[in-house]
This record gives structure tokens, C-alpha cells and sequence, in this order.
């Protein structure tokens, strides 16, 4: 992040904040919506991050550290969305469909389901840290500092995670007691 740009806003400078929200918005946008699983959640705590980065942003010490500081900011907000909704709901997009279905991308379609209900059985705190160790590629150790946990307890909510995501998988292709009947 241009730090230039981040010192600007620091100062109050609006045109340097909207563009500073500009370039992260869609990036934690992304991640939130990794995190909560709902694009209308994942709005609200986008949202609520920016807010709070552009409150907070004079307080921010070292303009080099702003993305894990927004980050934190980012995943607390998605943490306040979850407690506020704690149930499901569908969130469907349909999209036109251009030509066919193959049975392979049919396949990969039942795949991305299985794993998407498998990531919906996991906890906001779980979520988390797969999204920002797998999808933002960052370090057990900054991961634990943008959560504000021990990095031991990162290694534990990443273990727990895989554990639950594999055992929800697994029990998706067990035959339910109807399948097993017949």
C-alpha cells in the first residue's frame, strides 16, 4: 500500500481515504465474504471495517503495518456480523447458462458444494483463520497477530478446521440410513 496515500489520510485528507478505500475495498470485501459466507454480510462488515479504518486511521502507528490493521479491523467486524446472524439463510445467484453441463463439470459442481457446506459448519473464528493462512497465503505468525491470538491457538483453530472440514466431507459421502434400506 502506497504509504504516501496512508499518511495523506492520517491527516484527514478525504480524497486520499476514498482512494485508499478504493484499492482495499474489493480485496476485504473478498475476504469477508470468504469469512461470513453471505455477500449481504460480507457488505455490512466490509462496510463497518471502513468505517472504523477511517476513524481509527490517525491512531495507526506504522503506515506499513496498515494492511494487517486493516485486516484485524476487517475480521472483527465480520465477527460482530456473525453474532448479529447467527442463522442461515440462501444466498443464491442464479446465473445464465451458456452451454451444457458436462458430467466433469457437473462433478466439480457437487465438489464446490461439499465444500462449501463443510465451510458453512465451521465457526466464524475457524473461517477466519483458513481464509486468511489459505486464501490471503499469510504466516501462522501474522495471521495470530492480525487475529490478536497466540500463534498456538492459530495452529489449533487451523487444525480444528481442517478436522471439521474433513470429517464434514467425509459424512456427505456416507449413505444415509434411507440410501443404506434400499
Amino acid at each position: 500500500m502506497d504509504a504516501e496515500l496512508i499518511g495523506r489520510a492520517q491527516h484527514g485528507d478525504e480524497e486520499a481515504f476514498a482512494s485508499l478505500a478504493v484499492a482495499v475495498g474489493d480485496r476485504l470485501h473478498a475476504v469477508a465474504h470468504r469469512i461470513l459466507r453471505d455477500i449481504n454480510l460480507a457488505e455490512n462488515a466490509t462496510q463497518q471495517a471502513l468505517l472504523t479504518i477511517w476513524r481509527d486511521l490517525p491512531q495507526l502507528r506504522d503506515p506499513a503495518r496498515f494492511d494487517a490493521w486493516s485486516y484485524r479491523l476487517l475480521v472483527r467486524a465480520c465477527f460482530a456480523e456473525g453474532r448479529r446472524t447467527r442463522r442461515w439463510a440462501p444466498n443464491l445467484l442464479l446465473l445464465p447458462v451458456d452451454h451444457p453441463v458436462d458430467a466433469e463439470g457437473l462433478s466439480s459442481v457437487v465438489d464446490r458444494d461439499q465444500l462449501e457446506r463443510g465451510f458453512r459448519r465451521l465457526s466464524i473464528d475457524h473461517r477466519a483463520v483458513v481464509v486468511l493462512h489459505h486464501y490471503l497465503d499469510m504466516p501462522l505468525d501474522e495471521v495470530a497477530e492480525t487475529l490478536g491470538v497466540p500463534v498456538g491457538t492459530v495452529r489449533s483453530r487451523l487444525h480444528h478446521a481442517m478436522r471439521g472440514l474433513r470429517a464434514a466431507l467425509e459424512a456427505d459421502l456416507r449413505p444415509t440410513a434411507l440410501e443404506a434400506t434400499r
